[in-house]
């Protein structure tokens, strides 16, 4: 077993301390509000045993969250003050979701830990906002819309951290540049995060005016808005499929080697994450991988190994041209067949992606029957190729992805 991180090792400790820390304080000290802490801790295991972790969305616990969130920033309980504070937040939420967790953690489903270190990092941080100030008697001027508006405010605080431990997370992880990483964590906070936001502060709000039974009732628009995102996911999941499906048409009419779409696409996909594409941009990228050599089915006579790299560039346009075509047929986003299309383009006129798409196909056929130095062989023979042929930013990355799998690459130069 490899060692974490130093990063991930550093998230993980101080959320271990702060978890520890709260559980003996708790402990020591006894619960507050024994039946308030004990809807939320339900609601909370409620939430992560419906956790969701076959989607690619942000947030796969969207009930538990929001129920974490609401309990953190819980002042009143129809209309009579709370007295737990931020360790009993922390001990209820970290408690209950440990519960709710057990069966992922038995399926082997998701990472789990870092899973539980940003709920305890992030509630901790809503609770040392909120809780020790609303005890003091600071808010008690805050009241009506101002009120609800200085709980969304520290929502969206606590989202950002969030935004900004998960990407640190997946950053530490997969070596990717954090920046784009953040930059898509943002950018989902505007879809489910948002909702966990409104529905964290609806929950506290009306559980300070009605009382406890208002959880169940605000706790189902959240659920629809998970089960929705389900069904997305299941629709996107079966449009890849379909789009892989097309791609092993060349492979299983024998223009192609098997899985050499797939390695390319794989590959192409870690190129531009670390050029920094968006999501939206990394999926075309990877769908326009997968179809890149699909114009190859107009050739009467299959090229040797579906190399077209060694083709003459104008038989490499027409190739592209014919697969733009077929693309445009199957009803894809039109984006993935202006990549295949223009994959065979000089480098300095083609889009990023189409420069990533040309460049590691090239790779992929150069050092497949190379032997064993086939990968050094072939990118310096990129690299050689960089004035006229391939894009010199998209070669360095390529090597800085092979260099993160473990291979000994040659000196750029």
């Amino acid at each position: 077993m490899s060692a974490r991180p130093p990063l991930t090792l550093l998230i993980h400790s101080c959320a271990a301390l702060v978890a520890a820390v709260s559980l003996a304080v708790t402990h020591r000290a006894g619960l507050e509000e024994r039946p308030t802490a004990l809807a939320f801790g339900l609601l909370v295991t409620v939430g992560e045993l419906t956790r969701w972790t076959g989607a690619r969305v942000r947030e796969a616990a969207p009930l538990g969250a929001a129920g974490a969130m609401a309990y953190a920033l819980l002042g009143e309980d129809a209309g009579q003050p709370t007295h737990h504070g931020v360790t009993q937040v922390v001990a209820v939420v970290l408690a209950a979701s440990l519960i709710g967790s057990v069966p992922h953690i038995a399926c082997g489903r998701g990472p789990v830990l870092d899973h539980l270190a940003r709920r305890v990092l992030t509630v901790g941080f809503a609770a040392v906002c909120f809780q020790p100030l609303y005890n003091r008697g600071a808010f008690g001027a805050w009241r009506g819309p101002g009120y609800a508006l200085l709980l969304l405010a520290l929502l969206a605080l606590t989202a950002l951290c969030d935004a900004v431990l998960a990407a640190a997370l997946a950053h530490s992880r997969t070596r990717w540049p954090f920046g784009p990483l953040l930059r898509d964590e943002l950018h989902a906070l505007l879809g489910i995060g948002s909702a966990v936001c409104a529905t964290g502060a609806v929950m506290a709000l009306a559980v300070a005016v009605v009382g406890l039974w208002a959880l169940p009732v605000f706790s189902l628009p959240l659920l629809l808005t998970q089960l929705s995102f389900r069904r997305y996911a299941a629709v996107r999941t079966t449009y890849r499929q379909t789009i892989t499906s097309l791609a092993r048409a060349t492979e299983i009419a024998g223009y192609t080697p098997a899985g050499h779409a797939r390695r390319v696409a794989a590959l192409s996909r870690a190129v531009g994450r670390d050029l920094g594409l968006t999501r939206p941009e990394l999926t075309v990228l990877e769908y326009a991988a997968l179809m890149h050599d699909i114009g190859q089915l107009s050739l009467v006579d299959p090229v040797p190994a579906g190399a077209t790299a060694v083709l003459p560039t104008a038989e490499q346009r027409r190739i592209a041209l014919l697969g733009g075509a077929v693309v445009r047929q199957t009803g894809v986003d039109p984006a993935v067949a202006v990549v295949v299309e223009r994959q065979a383009d000089p480098y300095r006129e083609q889009p990023l992606a189409a420069r990533i798409v040309r460049a590691v196909n090239a790779y992929e056929e150069k050092a497949r029957d190379a032997g064993p130095g086939g990968p050094l062989t072939a990118l310096e023979e990129l690299r050689l190729a960089t004035a006229g042929d391939y894009a010199p930013e998209v070669v360095e990355s390529l090597a800085r992805v092979l260099a993160r799998d473990c291979l000994t690459l040659p000196a750029a130069g």
